[in-house]
Order: structure tokens, then C-alpha cells, then sequence
């Protein structure tokens, strides 16, 4: 199936449908400025709710996580869908059949993978041991960045976010709808030559115990071979699959990287459709085992830097929040390009990058970056 959206670049400011004021910093695809959604959230909430439902209809996903009172409940990642008979999931992954969830296993999984050599773009790049070597001898092959090894790039298609503003909003037309490819089948990819595996997607945590599951068998087969299990994640999983995570990363010298979206739950939820609270108490629950594995560094954050919205403010409170858990922690402010529904707004201004970049320094933390320069102007 291929899904059309039809592209929101006006070339004219948008109107906020709360305040009336017109900016070229507010999404039509939300209609909404930052600041009625920081401080009027609940009589804007109807107009968040519409925008997402009208983002996920295309993709014939639910508009919210089902709560059926006597469906089947799924509790892999935040929204802890109840599905009703026949019903599905929040993801799209699973389906409620004579009351057992069938769709996405242990063993089966939507997902495809390709090989990236390294160094590569990875988030965590600037720290992690393909891109300079931390942790040798121990986790990396060499010194240096790692020449000659590559990443086995594993994507997922499916996510429990609805990011408005998403990089890889294509997926949606694949989540549920594709092959289902065993757990087997993705170790078998690990060849001599890869060094680090990395699920990311849309998001691997709707999918975590099949990750889980290919890791391990991916790291039995390469016995005696440095292979690094890495995630990149809105870090939604139940905390019980996160604990998982922690022992395959920290055993392989893997990193895990956090996508911190927004500060404000309010900024969060108009963005993402979901709340950020899971993915904070699961930021601080890894913030705990930072010190075990200093090089190369467990846990690693990052923001996208989404004009009108994440801001100095969003970033000023996220970068309190990390520094104040471990500020050794390494944090990537992201430059933004508009995709998906938010392509009427801009790339990342400079003086905004700039701006967000001395406020995570002014909140104490050692080690910030910014990422993706060539999309500034």
C-alpha cells in the first residue's frame, strides 16, 4: 500500500487556533503555538488529540492506545494497549484473536536491516567505540575509529510514539503489513566483519523481546568476536525489558541512546501524542549504571531541535535533568529537517542551536555535541 500526505508547506505563516497569533513557527499540521500548549494544555488537548488522529488515519492505525475493559493487554512498552476481540494494538503489530495477542513475537518480527560500514552516522558516534576506539582493547578492534568493520543497522517498523515531525515516518505503511522474518534469520546477518548491531526505527520497543531475543543468539554465534548490541530509543519499554537491554549492552561495550523529545509533558504529548514520564523514570533507572562502564559510555541522550517547539526552554530542562543524574553523560542536540507533517516549518536556525547548546552547558554537563550542522542556516 502506498500512502500519499499531501505536503503542508504554505510558504505562510500559520495561525495558532488557541491564541490567533500567526508565526512560521507553528505546524499547521497542530495548529498550535508552544506556549498555549505549555500553559493552556488542558483546553488545547482536544486539538492535539484531533491533529494525531488525523496523522494515524492514513496508516489505518488506532488514534489512541485501545483501553477495551476486557480486551487482551499488551504491557511491552508505555500505553499498555487493551485490545478488544479483533481489535490491534496502539503499534499495529499485534491483534486480539479468541483472546491471545498474535502479530509480533520473541521469534517473529517486523523489521529489515542493511550494513553500514564504519564510522557511520550513528548518534552516539562522537563516544562510542566504531567512532574512536573507547573501550579498547576490550570493545573495539582498533585505537581509532574502527576501519574496516561494520554496523548491522537493524530497522523496525513500528513505533508506540506518533511523532508529528518523524524522519522515518515511512515505516507506518509497513507496521503490521510486512513478512513476519524470524529471530534466527537477523543473527544469521552477523558476519566476521560486523562489529555493533543497532535497532533503532521507528523504535525497537514495541518489538524489544525479539531484539532481545536476536541479540543473544547473535552474540552466542560470534563467540570470541567483539559485537556490540546498541538500541536507539524513546526509551517507552516496560522496565523489566529495559533491564535486559542493560546486561547485552553493558556486556558488549553497546551504547544505549535515549531520544529525549521534550522536557514539558505538555510539548511531549502535542508532539508525540504520548506522555515522556516512562521515558524519563527509564532515563534514570540507566542513569544508575553509568559508573560501572564508564568507556565507553553506557547511556547517551539526545533532542531533536524542532523549530517553534524544542527550544533553549526544552533543552535548558532536559540537560538539568541528565546533569543532574551523571553529567558525564553524553547529549546530542540534533538539527532538525522538516518531514513528515511538519514540513512548514524550518530547518534549525543557528542562533537556536547555539542557544540550546550553552544551555545544556550551563546545566553542567561535560559532554555536549551538536549534530547534523550542515542542516542549519
Amino acid at each position: 500500500m502506498r500512502i500519499r500526505l499531501q505536503s503542508l508547506a504554505t510558504g505562510t505563516p500559520a495561525k495558532c487556533q488557541h491564541c490567533g497569533k500567526e508565526s512560521p513557527l507553528i505546524s499547521g499540521s497542530l495548529g498550535l503555538c508552544s506556549d498555549c500548549i505549555r500553559h493552556h494544555f488542558d483546553e488545547v488537548l482536544p486539538t492535539i488529540k484531533q491533529s494525531h488522529c488525523k496523522a494515524r488515519e492514513p496508516f489505518a492505525l488506532p488514534p489512541y492506545p485501545p483501553r477495551a475493559e476486557a480486551g487482551k493487554t499488551c504491557r511491552i512498552c508505555v500505553n499498555e494497549c487493551s485490545i478488544a476481540e479483533g481489535g490491534v494494538g496502539y503499534c499495529g503489530l499485534r491483534t486480539n484473536i479468541e483472546g491471545k495477542l498474535k502479530g509480533a513475537t520473541a521469534n517473529l518480527a517486523n523489521v529489515s536491516w542493511y550494513y553500514d560500514l564504519l564510522p557511520t552516522n550513528c548518534v552516539a558516534d562522537w563516544v562510542c567505540p566504531g567512532g574512536t576506539g573507547a573501550g579498547y582493547p576490550d570493545f573495539a578492534y582498533r585505537r581509532g575509529v574502527e576501519r574496516g568493520y561494520k554496523n548491522l543497522a537493524v530497522f523496525f517498523q513500528a513505533c508506540s510514539f506518533d511523532c508529528l515531525f518523524c524522519q522515518n515516518w515511512h515505516f507506518r505503511q509497513q507496521a503490521g503489513r510486512r513478512p513476519w522474518v524470524t529471530a534466527s534469520k537477523l543473527a544469521e546477518a552477523v558476519v566476521e566483519s560486523t562489529s555493533c548491531i543497532c535497532f533503532f526505527g521507528g523504535d525497537p520497543t514495541p518489538q524489544l523481546p525479539y531484539a532481545i531475543y536476536a541479540s543473544r543468539l547473535a552474540l552466542k554465534k560470534s563467540q570470541g568476536h567483539i559485537l556490540r548490541i546498541c538500541w536507539e530509543t524513546n526509551g517507552s519499554m516496560h522496565p523489566a525489558l529495559l533491564k535486559q537491554m542493560v546486561v547485552l549492552s553493558l556486556n558488549s561495550g553497546g551504547c544505549i541512546k535515549f531520544d529525549l523529545k521534550a522536557w514539558s509533558d505538555e510539548i511531549h504529548i502535542a508532539l508525540c501524542g504520548i506522555s515522556n514520564q516512562r521515558t524519563l523514570d527509564n532515563f534514570r533507572f540507566l542513569a544508575g549504571f553509568t559508573k560501572i562502564r564508564p568507556s565507553p559510555p553506557l547511556l547517551v541522550a539526545s533532542t531533536l531541535l524542532v523549530p517553534g517547539y524544542v527550544d533553549k526552554e526544552e533543552v535548558a530542562g532536559i540537560a538539568a535533568f541528565v546533569s543532574s543524574l551523571d553529567h558525564d553523560i553524553p547529549y546530542t542536540l540534533l538539527a532538525f529537517c522538516p518531514d513528515f507533517l511538519m514540513t512548514d516549518l524550518p530547518a534549525t536556525f543557528r542562533q537556536q542551536a547555539n542557544e540550546c547548546l550553552e544551555a545544556a552547558r550551563a546545566a553542567g554537563l561535560k559532554r555536549v555535541r551538536l549534530g547534523n550542522i550542515h542542516l542549519l542556516h
